[in-house]
């Protein structure tokens, strides 16, 4: 048998599958920092330019491992209109892709999505070597020159300590369209929330729900670490005039009684600063061990249960805008088959989800 075929031979033989050289077309590079431009998901970046989901200097002492993981980009737009014909991205990381089971891509990588929300169509990723902490990457090129709204996804993991938009010099930039009002949606959660596993920054679930309503979405998911510690309520509570939080960080709690102490305080100080606001509670998607352990099918019923009467209980006392949304359905048919590792979704899991919670999350809006 002869195994001369190596696998680095694809490289040769489709050329689709290799990264394309930059042309040496002359480019505006621009920063997304300025003026028309518009950053969306960092809820603190007019105090220090820093692409980085929580304060750099927060009133509540942060868990550390949040701390590090608050520089993960996960949720962050750049949101601008353009009549570019052509469309370039340099990016600095703070480090380089090493997962197993994610992409480069989905880890360190930009996507391009063209048109206003609703009609927004993915177009292309950044290619680039995976091993490099800095690139450069086409977007797009040899388009017409007629007016478009652009949507950059930032990469999910890996923290961006710089990044350039590159246009053909007759290009002119113009504000992105309006959302439909100033309020922001804001989840908080998981390593699930915060993207892990998606192929590409798009496919991460609130990004996806993004597309579909006309608001600003704060993606507050640490992997392994969003745990509903009072700390990060007080925290998330200083972001002004939110118009929905959605809790879905289960899957991180370690025990029953964990979640049982935590959820009611979260809730509880985040009430204090929001009294109105809805809250939307999501239990844990399935996992595929569920089905041939008794012991975790089991706790993920009894934390299920936990999330159910809490939110119960409050309606009851009075609190009309907190809801329930049980999660252990969100995967639908063949759950199994929309994971990476039985826990982290591929991005037909992402999918399912959003096409589950975007109904529910629209009515609560409306």
């Amino acid at each position: 048998m002869n195994n001369q075929h190596q696998s680095g031979d694809v490289l040769k033989l489709d050329a689709n599958m290799r990264i394309p050289q930059l042309d040496d077309q002359r480019l505006e590079w621009y920063s997304p920092l300025e003026q028309p431009f518009y950053l969306a998901g960092f809820g603190w970046l007019k105090e220090k330019q820093l692409y980085r989901r929580l304060p750099e200097k927060p009133t509540w002492t942060l868990p550390e491992a949040v701390d590090n993981l608050a520089n993960c980009t996960a949720g962050g737009q750049i949101r601008f209109t353009t009549n570019a014909l052509s469309l370039s991205i340099k990016v600095k990381l703070s480090s380089a892709a090493n997962m197993y089971h994610m992409p480069a891509t989905g880890q360190c990588g930009f996507d391009c999505y063209i048109g206003e929300t609703g009609e927004q169509f993915y177009y292309s990723t950044t290619r680039y070597d995976s091993k490099q902490t800095e690139y450069e990457s086409v977007m797009f090129t040899d388009m017409e020159p007629i007016d478009r709204s652009i949507t950059l996804n930032f990469p999910l993991y890996q923290g961006v300590q710089e990044v350039w938009i590159g246009l053909n010099p007759s290009a002119q930039i113009a504000p992105p369209p309006a959302y439909d009002n100033s309020k922001k949606i804001l989840f908080y959660g998981t390593s699930i929330t915060q993207g892990g596993c998606a192929t590409r920054p798009g496919m991460a679930y609130p990004n996806i729900i993004s597309r579909r309503v006309n608001m600003e979405f704060l993606n507050l998911g640490f992997s392994g670490n969003g745990k509903g510690e009072p700390e990060l309520a007080h925290i998330l509570a200083e972001i002004s005039d939110p118009a929905c939080l959605v809790l879905d960080y289960e899957a991180n709690c370690v025990s029953t009684e964990s979640l049982q102490k935590t959820l009611p305080e979260f809730i509880r100080i985040y009430r204090n600063k929001h009294p109105h606001t809805p809250i939307l509670v999501v239990s844990c998607i399935p996992y595929a061990k569920e089905r041939y352990s008794k012991q975790l099918k089991f706790e993920k019923e009894e934390r299920k249960g936990v999330q159910f009467r809490t939110v119960e209980q409050l309606r009851e006392n009075g609190d009309a805008n907190i809801y329930f949304y049980d999660g252990s359905t969100l995967l639908g048919e063949h759950a199994h088959e929309c994971t990476v590792d039985g826990v982290h979704p591929t991005d037909l899991g992402f999918m399912r989800m959003a096409d589950g919670l975007t109904p529910i999350l629209k009515k609560i809006l409306a």
